[in-house]
């Protein structure tokens, strides 16, 4: 039986409005406002372009030729100045529409890059609660909607209402008896499409979510594949993937449903449009003392108004989806960064640095309190292990101590300085974390131990390898330095990726070092060669690891003991085991599992 699928926890809350969407997107967007009174400009001389051959028409019909002795220098002079004015208004249009996308390029290069550094600026409890599938829809899928949009909707819409509101006014000019009838006649057509517009952007704003849980669904299938081959789990996850992509099937049809109706209505309106206003115009238009080159007029106008209004109906569509998309970005941009950067911020002391909590608190959002008033000193240059059992807090402590988080009451201070003061740039090189995955990028050995300082060199590189002691194992790969690794480093072993990220740490050469446990997981005698590696990549810097083998332990110049989220039990390893308490228990049953394997 395949379990339920929950809902998504994506941006709870109803769908915002068109309005609410176009208010915040241009508060949060000003490539959009940059320069946006200049192309409307462009788009209302576009629309004045259009109305050339109507007038021409009209002035030819009633001056030129409207006698049994037509006035052909005028017809002649009329037409050559048309068409000079038609060449000029064609150049003019392409230089309206260039401006037009790269307008709304700007804006989707924007969007995409703020979108993208907002999700890395969010709190790790929000990483925490959010699906990865979702956060990736946001900056790919979501404003791919508005990427489709930019190409034509966004264009029609400035250009289409622009001209419609020109070749109303041109033909009030001609007569404003008519005019008034295509007002009457199109009008429906405004509450019939607000209708649809309410209920195709809810429409399309579940399809965005179901389109995220798609994703999700994906990413987790892909990179889950070997445990669910390992565990013959692999026709179960079909079958969810299979009613996830049900689900945005049904989703899509019910927002496609809305286009269906949009499409001929506009089209109906339209028709009724152009023969209200030839049936008027021949009917009464001679009593108005309207020419016959005046209705000829007309009727083009009258076609320059109903053309616009068929096709922001069919764009509607397009632009409910892109709305929808454009809401869930905001929204996005919306979740408050909880850690927020000092500006300009104070520089930390180079070497080796102290560490002080000060009765830190910490608890994720949706969770209960992880860490409770804890204190802690830690000379510079010691070496401090973390222990603790799964849940104590030890791994949170970290993520405290490089500022990934900070804590919800009390303060942590490196090197005198509270890190909510210290600049960004400063506590990126003084503080480094190696985490226990050792996560590489789809890149070389090179270009992932150069994270740690992107201007380092090659020889840089190799010497970081050679202060480690691993010149034998940078020897042994197949192209040195410059061998790939793979995708998430999945060339290299998991303790080949710890010796990559070692180096990373020793490339940076920070004055507070924190392992995450780079030694689990990992076989003997690459254990060893990552025990010789942190002993050198420990000299000279504060060093503070999370232990969960108690053999890091053994090595370290004070343990600290967590438990339930408050430090318990403070000294050497000799002084905690003769102690007994939770060390002492962490230690026997570190024993035993050391004896019976």
């Amino acid at each position: 039986m395949v379990d339920p699928m929950p809902a998504s926890p994506d941006d709870g809350g109803p769908p915002l409005r068109a309005g609410e969407v176009l208010r915040l997107g241009l508060h949060r967007t000003p490539e959009l406002r940059r320069g946006f009174a200049v192309s409307l400009s462009f788009a209302f001389v576009v629309a004045l372009g259009r109305l050339i051959i109507p007038i021409a028409i009209q002035q030819i019909l009633d001056k030129g030729i409207s006698s049994s002795d037509p006035d052909w220098p005028f017809v002649l002079w009329t037409c050559g100045a048309a068409t000079m004015a038609l060449i000029g208004f064609t150049l003019l249009n392409r230089i309206t529409y260039v401006r037009l996308m790269r307008t709304a390029m700007d804006v989707l290069y924007g969007l995409r890059t703020r979108a993208f550094a907002h999700v890395h600026q969010l709190s790790l409890s929000h990483h925490n609660e959010s699906k990865k599938g979702v956060l990736v829809a946001r900056v790919t899928s979501d404003i791919e909607t508005l990427a489709q949009f930019a190409s034509w909707g966004a264009v029609s819409w400035v250009v289409n209402v622009t001209m419609i509101v020109v070749a109303l006014g041109a033909l009030a000019v001609y007569s404003w008896q008519l005019s008034l009838v295509l007002l009457i006649t199109l009008i429906p057509v405004v509450p019939i499409m607000r209708i649809v517009q309410r209920r195709q952007l809810a429409a399309y704003d579940d399809l965005r979510t179901k389109v995220s849980d798609t994703l999700s669904e994906i990413s987790e299938l892909v990179g889950g594949i070997r445990v669910l081959r390992g565990y013959g789990a692999v026709a179960s996850r079909r079958t969810r993937m299979r009613e996830r992509i049900e689900r945005q099937y049904r989703s899509q049809l019910r927002a496609r449903f809305f286009f269906a109706i949009m499409f001929p209505v506009s089209d109906v309106f339209s028709g009724l449009a152009l023969a209200a206003v030839v049936g008027v115009g021949v009917w009464w238009g001679p009593g108005w003392g309207l020419a016959a080159g005046t209705l000829v007029a007309a009727l083009f106008l009258t076609n320059l108004v109903v053309q616009p209004v068929a096709e922001l109906g069919e764009i509607l569509d397009q632009t409910q989806t892109a709305l929808a998309g454009w809401g869930k970005v905001l929204r996005l941009l919306d979740e408050p960064v909880e850690v927020v950067e000092a500006e300009p911020g104070v520089d930390l002391p180079t070497g080796a640095l102290d560490v002080e909590l000060r009765h830190v608190d910490f608890a994720y959002e949706a969770g209960h309190p992880v860490l409770s008033d804890v204190s802690l000193l830690l000379p510079a240059g010691i070496n401090v292990a973390i222990v603790g059992e799964t849940g104590s807090g030890k791994t949170t402590m970290a993520k405290l101590l490089c500022r990934l988080a900070d804590p919800t009451a009390g303060h942590v201070l490196i090197g005198g300085v509270d890190l909510r003061e210290v600049a960004r740039g400063s506590r990126a090189t003084a503080v480094r974390l190696v985490p226990q995955d050792g996560f590489l990028f789809d890149t070389d050995v090179a270009a992932n131990v150069r994270i740690g300082r992107t201007d380092a060199s090659d020889d840089e590189i190799e010497d970081a390898f050679d202060a480690l002691g691993l010149r034998w194992w940078v020897d042994s790969l197949a192209h040195g330095i410059h061998t790939p690794v793979g995708e998430r480093g999945e060339a290299l072993s998991v303790g080949e990726r710890q010796l990559v990220a070692l180096a990373r740490a020793q490339l940076a050469d920070p004055g507070l070092l924190i392992l995450d446990e780079a030694t689990s997981s990992v076989d003997p005698e690459t254990e060893r060669a990552l025990a010789e590696a942190l002993a050198k990549l420990a000299t000279g810097r504060t060093t503070v690891s999370i232990a969960h083998r108690l053999s890091t332990a053994e090595l370290a110049d004070r343990v600290v003991v967590v438990d339930a989220g408050r430090i318990v039990q403070q000294g050497a390893h000799a002084e905690l085991v003769a102690q007994g308490g939770v060390y002492g228990r962490l230690y026997e049953s570190w024993i035993g599992n050391t004896r019976a394997a």
